[in-house]
């Protein structure tokens, strides 16, 4: 299969799509399919379903009605034997890191490895530390609790737990939210990083410009409870939607533009 034909193939299909939560209605017959291998940044205002949406494709929020296909397998209907197959394809950042309080970074990493395998204790510390130094991270922060890192550490720490089983794709919530510009920066190079060496597909959900930018191959945007919009940045950012205009063309939309034209003339951009 060549790469082009790879970046064609949906990891993800999700059809007429119906979440909600008691009288609110979140998502409205919505309609989305993610590419194998692509950087998918999903995007939208307040209370549109961002996080909803990831967590019902993750199985965390069941649905009230559609269909969600994950590697051509019906993600709405799989018994716990299959189910956990599953999640052994697929790694998730929540917001902060989302780590247990009471484990070593060490300790948070092995807990997915101690759920889907049968590994001696020594292996899954071999693995905890190259997630460790894959994730940005000094070894000596395995010993460390949550409480003793910092923003920053912890949003790659959950990263290093999140790829512990060598996911074919990967969630993140919210990755750059409460890092600081530099921080932001050095995260999203990471994620492209990782994505291009170990072949990830990058599902993002964000409200960063710069992290759209950036990395993202294509952008979803949800309005109206549906997906409103999706392609190529550049694409989107010409939709006559009046949340896009004003997302895109206000002033950090239009500073978040400028920035990342000099890091492509710089050659450290996506493009």
């Amino acid at each position: 299969m060549t790469n082009d034909t790879k970046m064609q193939e949906h990891v993800i299909e999700i059809e007429n799509l119906v979440t909600g939560f008691g009288d609110i209605l979140i998502h409205d017959h919505l309609d989305l399919a993610v590419r194998r291998g692509e950087v998918i940044g999903v995007v939208g205002g307040s209370g549109t379903g961002k996080s909803v949406l990831l967590k019902t494709i993750i199985s965390l929020i069941k649905p009230r009605s559609g269909s969600i296909r994950i590697f051509g397998q019906n993600a709405l209907s799989l018994n716990e034997i299959e189910q956990r197959q599953l999640d052994r394809r697929l790694g998730v950042l929540f917001q902060d890191g989302a780590l247990f309080s009471s484990m070593t970074v060490a300790q948070n990493i092995m807990a997915p490895l101690r759920e889907h395998l049968e590994i001696s204790d020594a292996l899954a510390s071999e693995i905890a530390a190259m997630k460790i130094t894959m994730s940005g991270l000094p070894l000596d922060a395995a010993i460390k609790y949550p409480s003793e890192l910092s923003g920053g550490m912890r949003k790659r720490a959950g990263l290093a737990r999140a790829l512990a089983m060598d996911p074919e794709i990967v969630f993140l919530d919210e990755p750059t939210a409460g890092l600081d510009p530099i921080g932001a920066a050095k995260f999203d190079e990471l994620i492209l990083s990782l994505q291009e060496t170990l072949g990830l597909t990058v599902f993002m959900v964000t409200h960063d410009l710069d992290s759209l930018n950036r990395i993202t191959d294509r952008i979803a945007v949800l309005a109206d409870k549906k997906v409103s919009a999706i392609g190529p940045i550049e694409d989107v950012r010409q939709d006559s939607h009046p949340w896009i205009q004003e997302y895109f063309s206000g002033p950090r939309g239009r500073a978040a533009t400028v920035s990342t034209s000099q890091l492509s003339e710089a050659g450290t951009g996506r493009a």
